[in-house]
């Protein structure tokens, strides 16, 4: 029986959401519950989102219970809840049924004339964020889903009115393939999630199988500089705009650089159409601006809404977000994860004139650590001084047996750290005035610089 999701999230119907104070679960549990739907959650540990949603008095219960589901029309989970999980079992069971998070916010962008999905392996949250400037600029009232916070919004998400959607769309597990795209942006493509996908050839099918959901009067917006992109996209019979530094239906002319920040304009068409200056360092930042330009363009916003909005981006949370001072050293935190968004950050970092960089990097899973290991060590001999904390488990168990342990072993001069607390004692004792210090990765590693910044450790 083929069960559709939108005939159990609607007004009156009670949906349990299975890992509810996930970055894009809580937002989702905010929408379904403003929209009608009596709405219960369960997660691990308690945070400030699951606080937070109990005050808009959605139920949270920490733990996973098969009590939980009791009474629910269906079960929604994040990609990271898997079929042994008390409550999923318990729900089958029972015969609710289960529904995928990116299935529920598919349901939902089917309601609006515009769906700007962000996709990529690397620059997904800040290009997404981007877009979110432009069109708030542009007072088009977007509903916005973002995979971090914007201190524009000082949450994850937006609840607005108008025609269109701006969702980061996400590869891992196929979840962008709920989804239903009218503009489907695809920044670049890397090996990276190999603890689901066998290799690069089966990431790029998944990329390849996003831009299929475009109808024929949207459009694809890909990156022509990257390869794998246009190998993915070759052949693909929908309207196709591609942007590049130098090259592509969209890219930047008149580049210039004032302390590690872009000034340049936006030719589309061979037509100048916004003259940009960011106010975020980096080439790669160029690279996302020119993917909003280009998305931008092709939804019809104004080129004075693109100017604005790119102007007052000064970054999501978490990435190259700055935190404060310690001893005359700068303390920033960035949720640089893999080696190629690392590369990214580290060669910016560089090339901002500090006197040194310091970076207390925090590996994400064990499967990436071991897969990419080689590419994890070459980076990691960027900074002057490279920290590393114990790899961040997320979802798995350590069933390789690998440690960051073995990075700092193969990393000339860099220094292990078993916990975040020997992580924080290792910066208070580096710090010096003139250091930029990192805090990196997609765990909890900020909580090292947070801890510093409070004269602990």
């Amino acid at each position: 029986m083929d069960l559709k999701i939108q005939d159990y999230i609607c007004p009156g119907k009670r949906a349990h959401l299975v890992g509810v104070g996930g970055v894009s679960m809580s937002p989702l549990a905010q929408v379904l519950h403003g929209a009608g739907v009596i709405v219960t959650g369960s997660d691990m540990h308690e945070s400030a989102e699951v606080a937070h949603l109990r005050t808009l008095g959605i139920p949270v219960t920490i733990g996973h219970l098969p009590q939980s589901v009791a009474g629910a029309d269906c079960v929604i989970r994040t990609a990271a809840v898997h079929d042994d999980n008390p409550e999923i079992a318990a729900a089958r069971a029972a015969g609710i049924p289960v529904f995928e998070r990116a299935q529920a916010w598919g349901a939902l962008m089917r309601h609006y004339e515009n769906a700007l999905c962000v996709a990529g392996t690397h620059g997904k949250t800040t290009t997404t964020s981007m877009c979110a400037h432009i069109f708030l600029a542009a007072q088009r009232d977007p509903s916005i889903m973002i995979g971090g916070v914007l201190p524009a919004l000082g949450a994850g998400h937006r609840v607005g009115h108008g025609d269109t959607i701006i969702l980061e769309s996400c590869e891992y597990c196929n979840s962008f393939l709920s989804f239903f795209p009218t503009v489907a942006v695809i920044l670049n493509v890397d090996a990276d999630h190999l603890d689901f996908f066998k290799d690069l050839d089966d990431v790029k099918r998944s990329f390849r199988r996003f831009a299929e959901l475009v109808p024929e009067t949207g459009f694809v917006v890909a990156d022509r500089d990257d390869t794998n992109t246009m190998d993915a996209l070759a052949g693909l019979d929908r309207p196709t705009v591609t942007f590049g530094l130098e090259e592509g239906d969209v890219h930047a002319a008149n580049l210039t650089w004032h302390g590690g920040f872009a000034d340049f304009d936006a030719i589309v068409n061979g037509q100048p159409y916004a003259h940009i200056s960011l106010s975020v360092p980096g080439v790669h930042n160029v690279r996302n601006a020119l993917a909003a330009c280009a998305a931008a363009h092709c939804l019809n916003i104004p080129a004075a809404a693109v100017e604005e909005g790119l102007r007052a981006f000064h970054g999501a949370g978490r990435r190259f977000e700055k935190k404060g001072e310690f001893h005359g050293a700068m303390v920033y935190d960035d949720y640089a994860h893999h080696p190629h968004e690392l590369q990214a950050l580290l060669t910016t970092a560089k090339g901002l004139g500090y006197r040194r960089v310091i970076c207390a990097f925090q590996p994400h899973t064990y499967s990436r650590t071991h897969e990419l290991f080689h590419d994890f060590v070459e980076v990691l001999k960027v900074p002057d001084i490279t920290l590393l904390a114990e790899i961040y488990a997320a979802r798995e168990t350590n069933t390789l047996g690998i440690s960051s342990n073995d990075l700092a072993l193969e990393i000339p001069g860099s220094i292990y750290c078993p916990t975040l607390a020997d992580v924080t004692r290792q910066l208070r004792r580096l710090a010096q005035p003139g250091d930029l210090i990192l805090t990196v990765g997609a765990g909890d590693i900020y909580l090292a610089g947070e801890a510093l910044l409070r004269g602990e450790g």
